[in-house]
């Protein structure tokens, strides 16, 4: 993950001076006044959480990871969301913040922007925003008549994340996602001995096979993406989806938020694909060439996910969540992954001959 400034902790523990009485403190100096009762929400990149209030709202506040994202970055992922949902798309925009100078325990808050505030305390300083609490259940993507509002959902999105540019967030590109992680982990000593040269030698292949995809289709239109697309960020209601976690915002071609929703056998995400793309085009023309970056941009998340794990190993989290990482027998199955990935990219492009 690329990390560009912002507020500074402990790289090894970074989240060791946030306490549950430090988010309610923290909501508290905003005006917002916890009855006591939180919930950690699942998250390993940030620290998240919902709250139940004494007014007897309920809402979700973020507390970011240090280091990660700089203050224009996140104030920029907000601007976002806050354009979606006054268009009516339903995500979680960050709420306007302020300083409540009537607040009874005097926690060390400021605010960095109209939605983000940082919280200080004596191991380090933590930057937060607040949402309204989004419920929902798992999509069914059996059904093409859901993949089908999904696509509609993600046409509107982009539609909107058309009409400006992002100059802070990231871009997704071969460079950025690919050669960056590649050569990051060269550098590590991660990898083990006995699996690194086949896993080295087959990445390379991989991101030559993805750096020629991208080169052959020229120039594609780049838009404001909601960047992570996967099914754990749809939360499905009565009134359709909800997208969450803006988090990984960038600015890439437009099938970065649409592979995702695709799984199965060649014939299966042709189908979905079909479904997507059909609710998609109801708000937005989708250019055919980029059915070409469907499994280069898989190979490019492969590549990304390994560093991501790798860049948050000194984590106290991450062992503990991912202690397979450092073993032969994961660099091996990375290492297949790719091959057939490599396999994958020589294939015609969905939908095509």
């Amino acid at each position: 993950m690329t990390q560009t400034g912002g507020s500074g902790s402990s790289a090894t523990t970074p989240y060791a001076g946030l306490s549950p009485d430090g988010v309610l403190d923290a909501l508290d100096a905003v005006g917002l006044r916890g009855d006591g009762r939180l919930i950690q929400l699942n998250s390993y990149e940030n620290r998240v959480f919902q709250v139940f209030l004494e007014d007897g709202r309920v809402v979700v506040t973020k507390f970011y990871r240090p280091g990660r994202w700089s203050d224009a970055q996140i104030l920029e992922e907000h601007t976002f969301a806050d354009e979606l949902a006054a268009r009516e798309i339903p995500v979680g925009a960050a709420w306007p913040l302020s300083i409540d100078t009537g607040a009874r325990l005097g926690a060390d808050v400021s605010l960095k922007g109209s939605t983000l505030a940082e919280l200080a305390t004596p191991l380090g300083t933590y930057r937060f925003s607040v949402s309204q609490r989004l419920a929902g259940r798992a999509p069914e993507l059996e059904d093409p008549a859901t993949l089908e509002w999904l696509g509609r959902f993600i046409g509107r999105m982009h539609a909107v994340g058309a009409l400006a540019t992002f100059k802070h967030r990231q871009t997704l590109d071969v460079a950025t996602f690919g050669t960056a992680n590649r050569d990051w982990l060269l550098a590590q000593d991660l990898i083990p001995p006995d699996a690194l040269i086949p896993w080295q030698q087959v990445s390379a292949a991989a991101l030559t096979a993805v750096a020629e995809a991208f080169d052959q289709l020229g120039t594609l239109k780049h838009i404001r993406l909601h960047g992570d697309c996967h099914l754990g960020n749809v939360l499905w209601a009565g009134d359709g989806p909800h997208f969450v976690d803006l988090d990984d915002a960038a600015t890439g071609p437009a099938m970065q938020d649409l592979w995702m929703l695709l799984s199965g056998d060649r014939g299966s995400m042709t189908r979905q694909l079909s479904a997507v793309l059909d609710g998609y085009e109801s708000f937005m023309d989708f250019d055919r060439r980029e059915l070409r970056l469907i499994e280069p941009l898989r190979t490019l998340r492969i590549l990304h996910h390994s560093a991501w794990i790798a860049r948050r190993w000194d984590d106290p989290a991450f062992p503990i969540a991912f202690p397979w990482f450092t073993s032969p027998s994961y660099w091996a199955e990375q290492t297949t992954r790719l091959r057939e990935q490599l396999a994958a990219m020589a294939e015609p492009p969905l939908g095509g001959p």
